[in-house]
């Protein structure tokens, strides 16, 4: 079992720089590929980008060269740092898990374990 629980969301204005964070508890974060994803209201949930065991990692069309993703193993921790925040960036973001993906992968429900979601909202 991994429990994921990610920080950072709040309300910044456009143009601004986010950095979100997901971290776990378990021993066994370097053997998982981590995603993150987004659902913003009345929208289905969305790939944002996500980064396998060997760090190959894969963008959204919508977020690609604002966004980048990374993990630090060593204190099981996953980031996304976005830049020149839209309005159409809020949403509330998600991180996922899962251990038998060896390529970073857009389908959420590959996706074993779940965050609870921080809220990103970006004022125009």
């Amino acid at each position: 079992q991994v429990e994921l629980v990610e920080s950072g969301g709040r309300l910044v204005q456009a143009g601004d720089s986010l950095r979100l964070s997901c971290t776990t508890s378990g021993d066994t974060f370097s053997s998982y590929s981590i995603g993150w994803f987004r659902q913003a209201p009345g929208k289905e949930r969305a790939f944002v980008a996500a980064i396998s065991v060997s760090r190959i990692t894969e963008y959204a069309d919508s977020i690609k060269g604002r966004a980048t993703i990374s993990r630090d193993n060593g204190r099981n921790t996953m980031y996304l740092e976005m830049n020149s925040l839209k309005p159409e960036d809020t949403a509330v973001y998600y991180c996922a898990a899962n251990q038998a993906l060896v390529v970073p992968d857009i389908v959420a429900a590959r996706y074993d374990y779940w965050g609870q979601g921080t809220q990103v909202t970006v004022s125009s």
